[in-house]
């Protein structure tokens, strides 16, 4: 079985928290195994508990719409949450429920190596950029981590609330293509 295969496997059998007791399926990621660009969101929404598959949402189709428009196809770049389980009512994960799953996403990153890692929201730049991290400021702005170009935008979701923030996606979406294409990757 394919390393990643193996890894997917071992989520959807994971009952290292409460969670995997009460999701519907495990939402371990989607696209390219050796995309060069990643999106790493906090946790999976109902919509993603009942597929299985991150960001199939009204956040993942803005976030289509934010890929298409700047040429980049979503089959070819990787998405994931460090939780790979839904929290009840969507609400933020529970410290010891990120320290339980976050070894999963580590081990996805090793395995696609992907040269941009980008974070979909506060919650996820805290988690792996600093923890201090201030979405309204610090977006869009590029942080090396562990060997790897990390930088965080507004979680989509975020953008369903307050739409005023849609331009400095766009923006920041552009950006992120503008560094892709520097660093050589595929998209």
């Amino acid at each position: 079985m394919e390393a990643m295969e193996l890894l997917a496997q071992q989520c959807a059998d994971c009952k290292k928290c409460p969670l995997g007791a009460t999701r519907t399926k495990s939402v371990f990621g989607t696209g390219n195994p050796d995309a060069d660009l990643m999106f790493v969101g906090e946790a999976p929404g109902e919509q993603e508990d009942l597929t299985g598959v991150p960001f199939v949402g009204r956040a993942g189709q803005l976030l289509d719409k934010y890929l298409f428009a700047v040429d980049i196809q979503r089959k070819n770049i990787y998405i994931a949450n460090f939780l790979k389980c839904r929290p009840p009512e969507n609400r933020d994960p529970k410290p010891e429920e990120e320290d339980a799953c976050i070894g999963y996403l580590r081990e996805q990153v090793k395995l696609i190596r992907p040269k941009i890692i980008v974070c979909l929201g506060r919650i996820s730049a805290m988690r792996l950029i600093k923890e201090d991290f201030k979405i309204t400021k610090e977006h869009g702005r590029w942080f090396e981590k562990n060997g790897y170009l990390m930088t965080a935008v507004y979680h989509p979701a975020a953008l369903l609330r307050d739409p005023r923030k849609k331009e400095d996606m766009m923006q920041d979406m552009k950006r992120i293509k503008a560094k892709l294409e520097e660093l050589g990757g595929k998209f």
